[in-house]
């Protein structure tokens, strides 16, 4: 990925500057599962990218900071720079269309940068750019697990990877009572969440599971494989043993209706994770996922196995 420097906005710090990307490769590396795949399935939504660009859309260019994700862009800050190098490097790209107006910036910004901006101590030239950040609806409080007095009946759902065929989930539905839209639209499991006094994780009291409301953002199998692993070493709220639900573990969670946020979940799980993997293969092939936007189970094919994570411990 390159030379990667720190550079100060605001109260944070970006984590990586990547002097290899470009506008222009930009499509093919978050935007794709094209040529540039297997860079793309090392990028998470919480890994950005920090590129600098040169914005020429207006009579003067500027000099910018573009913090970049899956299906993510926002301008982080724009840098005072002298004028006529960036005209310099702008004129040096050549004639392009009225819809190509960001350029990447050549060796010589790159040097001015490091100089005067990355390894100065005065920020006065970083003028950074906030956006207002959303704050998602998480529902009101729920039961807390130590009050709840849970007496209702407990379920013991498969936790071990599975091989599950086209016509095996249909039934698989019908078992449990699961809903799916297309499979079991009458299905109706009935959950008893609680809160453990952790507002990262939720636990489920009539399964015996405990669950990310959030989650991992998509990427691709094998990496979402090192993250798990990665986020075990570090003990995510206390725990060591995270996986991937089962398809049946999955299903558990997913609500007949939608909610307001306009997913089949419980408001108190985010909806950043709108399909998620589960551990469960498809015969003859392919990778079996739970979609919580459209209700239903799907499968997909195993050449492009990408897909977001909700992770669950048994308690």
């Amino acid at each position: 990925m390159g030379m990667f420097q720190k550079l100060q906005i605001g109260d944070s710090v970006t984590p990586e500057i990547d002097w290899e990307m470009t506008p222009d490769m930009t499509f093919g590396t978050f935007e794709s599962w094209g040529g540039r795949e297997q860079m793309r399935s090392r990028i998470s939504g919480t890994d950005r990218v920090y590129y600098f660009f040169i914005d020429n859309w207006d009579d003067e260019p500027k000099l910018c900071l573009m913090e970049r994700g899956v299906k993510h862009a926002r301008v982080a800050a724009e840098i005072r720079a002298p004028e006529q190098m960036l005209k310099k490097c702008v004129e040096n790209h050549g004639t392009s269309s009225l819809f190509e107006k960001s350029y990447a910036i050549n060796g010589e910004i790159k040097e001015w940068l490091i100089a005067n901006v990355l390894e100065s101590e005065d920020t006065s030239a970083v003028i950074p750019l906030y956006d207002k950040p959303e704050v998602e609806d998480m529902g009101g409080a729920l039961p807390l697990l130590s009050e709840s007095g849970f007496a209702g009946e407990k379920v013991a759902l498969p936790t071990e990877h599975s091989f599950i065929n086209d016509d095996e989930l249909a039934p698989l539905m019908k078992k449990w009572n699961f809903y799916d839209g297309d499979l079991n639209a009458e299905g109706n499991f009935e959950n008893f969440l609680v809160d453990p006094g952790d507002r990262r994780v939720v636990v489920d009291q009539r399964t015996g599971l405990m669950w990310q409301r959030g989650g991992l953002d998509i990427t691709a199998v094998r990496s979402m494989k090192r993250k798990i692993e990665q986020l075990n070493k570090d003990g995510y709220a206390g725990f060591h043993d995270w996986r991937m639900p089962t398809m049946e573990e999955a299903m558990s969670i997913m609500n007949k209706e939608v909610n307001s946020k306009d997913i089949h979940l419980e408001l108190c799980f985010s909806k950043e994770q709108p399909f998620i993997f589960v551990d469960a293969q498809r015969r003859p092939g392919g990778y079996w996922y739970v979609d919580y936007k459209h209700g239903r189970a799907f499968w997909s094919s195993g050449t492009i196995p990408g897909g977001f994570a909700r992770l669950c411990r048994s308690m």
